[in-house]
């Protein structure tokens, strides 16, 4: 899958229907590719548990779908936590792993029924002294991934050299520490970090000479699974090997859990918008759509990301073109320095690879309202639901 392709105008004819159908522009959640992504990291991680990132791809029918399959759920804010109250989640099946928290938020964690929570330094360990009869606690520990799109131990985590305190202050305050966790960043090349991260920790469970570590019984080993934009084929089990080959150091009544996001979220949908306005600027046609990179495409900015964009045309020759937004910033450019086809105003664009940070990160500039989310195949409905399946573009 390349960044840009053609495909012939028969093709559009699946897209065309939910158009005319529900508008524009879409964005299509299919529930059963994020069921198979499901299954898929669970046989590449067998034996870990999986708790799905919710910031990734909020969405009800998602949520609703995943759980379903029996996956757990990893939460940030109050707002994800009404989100799994308004589909029935289970409490019991959840962890809090914002490391830094409000106390309000611990107390709304708390009210929902979620009791493990994660914490990077003194402060936040300190404010679950008032809770230690209710809440437990994993520690983050930072490991900073070398080939990551997005750094987050940059932001979070502890150094790894104060696990020791921080376990002696957690035992001085009689908080119980029942794990350590770390998130090596976004998009990861390889598994080296994972495995570098895995080994690091693995010397803190059974240390007897640590305060605490003999309540050390979970270990998370955070999100950072890739999504393949490009198309060229990823592995999911070979990069998982090597994570599971590290793993089988640590003792049988360690918890092994991870928080998987992008890696289930970004397959599972796609985006239509719709040409609505075309000029000549100079060398190039410029193509004016019904959403850019303050809507569905917002993770152009935010995420790094690329999407495969594909247009469908039966036309032979493309000229220089560009696809930008419909907002009035300048900066709303979907794509640039590439050779299209001659696009008529009501063409259809078909986004890939768009469940991950697009609609969490999209906006309403200029008071264009977001993407309408159409599902197929949820188990729950939310805007739309529709039992079709699309053709591949």
């Amino acid at each position: 899958m390349n960044r840009f392709s053609i495909a012939d105008k028969a093709a559009e004819t699946p897209f065309r229907e939910l158009v005319e159908q529900y508008g524009s522009p879409l964005l299509v959640l299919d529930c059963n590719v994020l069921r198979q992504r499901y299954r898929a990291l669970q046989d590449a991680l067998p034996g870990i548990s999986l708790f799905y990132a919710i910031k990734s791809l909020p969405e009800r029918s998602a949520l609703a779908a995943l759980a379903a399959e029996g996956a757990n759920f990893d939460i940030a804010t109050t707002g994800e936590i009404e989100l799994l109250r308004s589909i029935g989640a289970d409490p019991a099946a959840t962890i809090h792993t914002h490391p830094i928290k409000r106390d309000r938020d611990i107390r709304d964690a708390l009210d929902f029924g979620c009791t493990t929570f994660v914490v990077d330094n003194i402060d936040e360990l300190a404010k679950f002294e008032a809770y230690r009869s209710s809440a437990r606690v994993l520690l983050r520990v930072s490991f900073r991934g070398k080939e990551v799109k997005s750094d987050l131990s940059r932001k979070f985590g502890c150094d790894p050299r104060d696990v020791p305190w921080m376990l002696t202050q957690a035992a001085v305050l009689g908080i119980e520490v029942v794990g350590l966790s770390f998130h090596v960043g976004s998009q990861s090349a390889n598994s080296e970090a994972h495995v570098e991260a895995v080994r690091a920790c693995r010397d803190y469970f059974g240390d007897a000479t640590l305060a605490g570590s003999e309540h050390l019984r979970i270990l998370d080993i955070g999100g950072g699974f890739p999504a393949d934009y490009s198309g060229h084929g990823l592995d999911l089990a070979e990069f998982c090997r090597p994570i599971n080959e590290a793993l089988e150091s640590y003792p049988e009544h360690v918890r092994i859990i991870a928080e998987p996001g992008r890696v289930l979220s970004a397959p599972s949908m796609r985006s239509i918008s719709t040409v609505i306005g075309r000029a000549r600027r100079g060398d190039a046609t410029w193509y004016y759509l019904d959403d850019g990179v303050y809507g569905a495409y917002s993770g152009q900015i935010f995420d790094h990301v690329q999407y495969p964009i594909t247009v469908f045309c039966d036309a032979k020759s493309v000229s220089a073109g560009v696809l930008a937004g419909p907002t009035c910033d300048s900066i709303d450019v979907v794509l640039e320095d590439e050779q299209l086809p001659a696009l008529e105003i009501g063409d259809l664009v078909v986004g890939a690879m768009m469940g991950a940070y697009t609609l969490a990160s999209a906006s309403e500039f200029n008071s264009i309202p977001k993407p309408r989310v159409v599902a197929i195949d949820a188990p729950v409905q939310d805007s739309e639901n529709v039992s079709l399946l699309l053709a591949e573009a």
